[in-house]
């Protein structure tokens, strides 16, 4: 778990499981994977097996230590809702969390239809605590019934990451989702971002009233073309969290 990370739209990652099998296009570059497996076979070493899927237990607690608030990526180096990991380990990461109610969480996944189906058990006699966000990650058009799963998951918070937004997205149905991500893919493969595809995203965001978050270009490292969108940095919360909301009188760019 990393105490900082450079991820912007978070504030540390928690990883009580790690590794992870690839399941669309979005994975085809996964920075997790590229990360873990340059430490195979390295004894000792917290990827010793790359990215093979992994359970950390030891890790499960960590959350409970930090007593300062903030917001945690969930899994940044796995998905939580993978076929293999058990449910019996999937409630006791939500036991956590329910505990740990002074931080955000913030979940994704590309297996909606498990986080659906897990979550609606889970909650069916209530709802789904506000400090956890749980989202899906949508690289292109074709990955769009992810949004549908997510949005009859009963969240109090949901959210998208298009992220690596590798093809044009087409209409979306924002409808009951809270905050949209956008970011292009980094690394030496990275696959280029069209500006229109994330003109079409954003424009889409500003008609709806949710709010938008442009993470960044991409290229050969996430840094390497910046994270403004027709020369405005868009750094957009879910207005549920005043905390951590920003005016969006600070964006002038209006949809085209």
């Amino acid at each position: 778990m990393a105490e900082k990370t450079l991820i912007e739209w978070t504030d540390s990652t928690w990883n009580p499981v790690t590794g992870c099998t690839k399941i669309g296009p979005g994975c085809d570059n996964c920075y997790a994977e590229r990360i873990a497996e340059r430490f195979r076979g390295v004894s000792g070493h917290p990827f010793e097996y790359g990215f093979d899927l992994t359970l950390r237990p030891q890790r499960m607690t960590q959350p409970l230590r930090w007593q300062k608030p903030r917001m945690i990526f969930v899994n940044s180096m796995s998905d939580l809702f993978h076929k293999r990991v058990p449910i019996e380990f999937i409630d006791r990461v939500f036991e956590t969390m329910e505990l740990a109610n002074w931080h955000i969480f913030q979940i994704l996944t590309k297996r909606s239809p498990r986080m659906r189906s897990y979550i609606n058990q889970r909650y069916k006699f209530g709802s789904v605590p506000r400090n956890i966000w749980l989202g899906a990650s949508v690289e292109d058009g074709a990955r769009k019934s992810r949004i549908r799963h997510l949005r009859e998951t009963t969240a109090s918070i949901r959210f998208l990451s298009i992220e690596p937004l590798i093809g044009p997205i087409g209409w979306l149905d924002l409808a009951g989702i809270h905050w949209v991500i956008v970011g292009g893919e980094s690394g030496p493969n990275a696959r280029p971002m069209n500006v229109e595809w994330a003109r079409e995203v954003r424009d889409q965001c500003v008609t709806e009233n949710v709010p938008f978050f442009f993470k960044q270009w991409g290229g050969r490292t996430a840094k390497f073309g910046g994270r403004r969108l027709d020369d405005h940095e868009w750094n957009q919360w879910p207005d549920h969290h005043p905390k951590f909301s920003q005016s969006r009188s600070n964006t002038p760019i209006a949809a085209e």
